[in-house]
């Protein structure tokens, strides 16, 4: 008996050994930030990043988010180039982010700007988590086939929406920072879930290969009923909310209009031939 617990108690030690040695040799996953910090954007990265590192406990990666400037982020050499960078910029900046990173296959997670320019441009690196102009429009162009007299908008996310573990999502942003959650807090957490969720399946850091398999692989839960994928565009795939004077009435694609689950039908659905 003395013996068994002894084993018992040598196999207790190795666990907690090799616990801690999971622990202890954690890569740090390294992520850039571009953007204002008192911003729906930043708030909503900063509940991603919480989330990613619950899940990197599992998984064995830590996420470190630096915010940087756009200036700071322009000049010529970096020592240690990020696994990807997410900025809440304008089209412009994000044009040139995008150019300075594709060499190295950095993916740019463009978390502000709705610009269909930017789209058309199906730049490779540059990841749009906010729906686009065009995708917007569409949605409310399918509402008003039912509803001509609305005044509607659409909207990426909405602080009462419930479905789909939505209503847990917001209150988690709500209590974490004491307002509702928006479109830009919305692309900013998305953004760094899906990386996550990307370094966890594949167990890489090399940038090529992460922004591979966002591009190409990722089924992103996104708490809107359906799973989100990036068409050729770099445009992330998703279901919107149809907004009127502040209160939630749907969503589109429009059932009746389109189907339910074409969110192709919202936005320039493929990079031109």
């Amino acid at each position: 008996m003395r013996n068994m617990r002894n084993i018992g108690g040598c196999v207790g030690v190795v666990m907690v050994v090799a616990m801690w040695s999971a622990v202890a040799m954690a890569q740090e996953v390294r992520v850039i930030y571009v953007g204002e910090t008192q911003s729906g954007a930043w708030h909503g990265v900063q509940l991603g990043q919480k989330e990613a590192n619950i899940l990197g406990r599992f998984t064995g990666q830590t996420y470190a988010v630096e915010p940087m400037s756009f200036q700071t982020l322009q000049e010529p050499d970096m020592t240690t180039p990020p696994v990807a960078v997410l900025a809440a910029a304008d089209a412009e900046k994000l044009r040139l982010l995008s150019a300075k990173f594709a060499p190295l296959g950095v993916a740019v997670f463009n978390v502000a700007s709705d610009d269909d320019a930017l789209r058309q441009a199906c730049l490779p690196n540059l990841l749009h988590m906010p729906p686009s102009a065009r995708m917007k429009a569409d949605a409310v162009a399918q509402w008003r086939q039912k509803h001509p007299d609305a005044q509607v908008q659409a909207q990426a996310w909405h602080s009462d929406f419930k479905k789909f573990a939505a209503r847990d999502l917001n209150n988690r942003f709500r209590k974490d920072h004491n307002v509702p959650m928006d479109d830009a807090a919305w692309a900013g957490w998305a953004a760094l879930k899906m990386l996550s969720e990307t370094i966890a399946r594949t167990q890489s850091t090399d940038p090529k290969r992460v922004l591979a398999y966002l591009r190409e692989e990722l089924e992103f839960d996104g708490q809107k009923g359906v799973p989100h994928t990036t068409r050729d565009t770099g445009q992330l795939r998703q279901p919107l909310l149809i907004v009127e004077a502040g209160k939630l009435l749907g969503e589109a694609p429009v059932r009746g209009v389109a189907d339910s689950t074409d969110l192709d039908s919202l936005g320039l659905a493929a990079c031109a031939k």
